[in-house]
């Protein structure tokens, strides 16, 4: 199969935004300070985090992204600002002066991830009120919201947004953090990871205990769907219908960074160009192993889509 034209796709992304920063560098030393590689860094690159990197993700398919957000009043909220401006994305970011927006340093040596910093603060109650309102304003013009969680304190008023945008018939996808899972009740469906999930249902003995433990759930919770990223062995989607399985693309896994934001992000383009939850976990699934096969935070450009819809479908027929 081909993925479809996502350009009349309209995606609404609202969340934690960080920005990441990569220092690269070589290692030849340990340092006479301490036990530990002295890394000579000799550039460094800066792409968009958290719910950014959905945006980033959705509008490189090729749909049309809106984003709200909350930052500092800073030299990292500005560069956000900025990538998501070169991104084409229609980003909001409220700027609080209360706040350092968040920022997650990475240093690399030798193509390795050697330490990984975070900067980070809570958005102040006025500024999270005036993303809510601006979220109101926006409803109407998306057919898919996209709610990252980071655990940030950037969502304070989640369950609002699920209700508003449910009662204005928008499909909801939350990728969610944390062990309560209560205030995503009334989503669409949720994407937690296989480590995610165990927080909330235990652990599972085999993928029969796990079809009940998330039917559960998912019933608990009043959800459409639940989507269980599960690493090397794939995805799972658990519904009304029944379930679904995708086995993990056999390819090199580079970096793991990211992969749910590209998971999210391509299950929110195809959602909103009315594809059924078969195919849109199928894309979602080639997009992760793309996206895997490359360093930090990345995208998965519409044509490697393609090119690789393309394999998978032969690799099926062969």
């Amino acid at each position: 199969m081909r993925a479809p034209d996502f350009s009349a796709a309209r995606v609404l992304v609202v969340g934690d935004v960080m920005l990441d920063r990569y220092w690269f560098g070589e290692v030849s030393r340990i340092s006479p300070e301490a036990p530990v590689p002295v890394v000579k860094v000799e550039r460094s690159e800066e792409r968009p985090g958290g719910a950014a990197n959905v945006a980033r993700n959705a509008a490189a398919l090729g749909a049309q992204v809106g984003l709200l957000s909350v930052v500092g009043d800073d030299e990292p909220g500005r560069t956000l600002a900025r990538l998501m401006h070169e991104g084409h994305i229609d980003a909001n970011l409220h700027v609080d002066p209360a706040i350092s927006t968040t920022v997650k340093l990475r240093v690399i040596g030798r193509q390795q991830q050697l330490l990984r910093i975070d900067f980070e603060t809570v958005p102040s109650h006025e500024s999270l009120l005036a993303k809510l309102a601006e979220f109101q304003k926006r409803l109407p013009d998306c057919d898919v919201v996209a709610l990252s969680d980071y655990g940030k304190g950037g969502l304070v008023h989640i369950g609002e947004m699920i209700r508003l945008a449910r009662a204005a018939g928008k499909k909801v996808i939350v990728d969610p953090k944390g062990d309560d899972y209560s205030r995503y009740a009334g989503a669409t469906v949720i994407t937690p990871n296989r480590g995610e999930l165990r927080e909330v249902v235990g652990r599972w003995q085999d993928d029969e205990d796990l079809r009940h433990r998330a039917e559960m759930l998912r019933r608990e919770l009043d959800l459409e769907a639940l989507l269980v990223t599960r690493s090397e062995e794939g995805m799972s989607l658990f519904h009304a219908g029944g379930a679904i399985h995708q086995g993990a693309l056999a390819r090199e896994v580079y970096d793991v960074s990211g992969a749910g934001d590209t998971v999210v992000a391509t299950l929110a383009a195809m959602l909103a160009c009315g594809a059924g939850w078969a195919d849109a976990i199928h894309v979602a699934n080639v997009a992760a192993g793309i996206v895997v096969g490359k360093l930090g935070t990345a995208t998965v450009a519409r044509a490697e889509l393609d090119a690789q819809l393309g394999a998978a479908l032969d690799a099926t027929q062969n």
